[in-house]
């Protein structure tokens, strides 16, 4: 039987009040009614590795050369343009960037386990846009990059329902990868 190796990963967005709470969006009519508050703005979605993304992982490991996606040089870039056509195939990030690139929080990147031990097949990242860092409207997609700026787009995915931010929010993305072999 022929091995396969991949990757597979999640992403999850929140948008925190100035406090470091998770914001509600507002109540659609039916909550209203009933008198419920706003769903929280904590969402969680499938990610696509890229074919440069396999690319960089695979000279990665053999130690070929090419900027890692680590402290110093990872990075998260969100955008209003996602269009849904071949996310496997996007190589410079989002589509529409809005704001600037954000860094990796401290002790970010990491592996979610140690090793031998349950999850350590999974490569952890985040980054925080502090308050102040962006105000936009209608974010539907992040790519995890391995520059401030150009460089390699490791995973793409797509923001669903649409996050809107404004001047004050905290948008804080946690990026997971898991490297498997079926």
């Amino acid at each position: 039987m022929k091995e396969r190796l991949g990757t597979k990963g999640r992403v999850r967005v929140r948008v925190l009040s100035p406090d470091g709470r998770i914001k509600r969006s507002k109540p659609g009519l039916f909550r209203r009614i009933l008198g419920f508050p706003g769903k929280l703005n904590d969402f969680t979605f499938h990610n696509v590795v890229t074919t440069y993304g396999d690319a960089l992982l695979a000279n990665l490991a053999v130690g070929g050369g090419m900027t890692a996606v680590d402290s110093a040089n990872g990075h998260i870039e969100v955008g209003t343009g996602w269009t849904g056509l071949s996310p496997k195939d996007n190589t410079g990030g989002c589509n529409t960037p809005t704001g600037t690139r954000q860094g990796m929080d401290n002790d970010y990147p990491a592996t979610k386990g140690t090793l031998g031990e349950s999850a350590d097949d999974k490569a952890c990242y985040r980054a925080t846009f502090p308050a102040g860092s962006l105000d936009a409207t209608g974010i539907n997609e992040a790519a995890l990059m391995n520059a401030s700026s150009s460089g390699i787009c490791l995973a793409y995915a797509q923001i669903t329902p649409e996050v809107n931010i404004g001047a004050n929010d905290i948008l804080q993305i946690d990026w997971e990868i898991t490297f498997y072999g079926t």
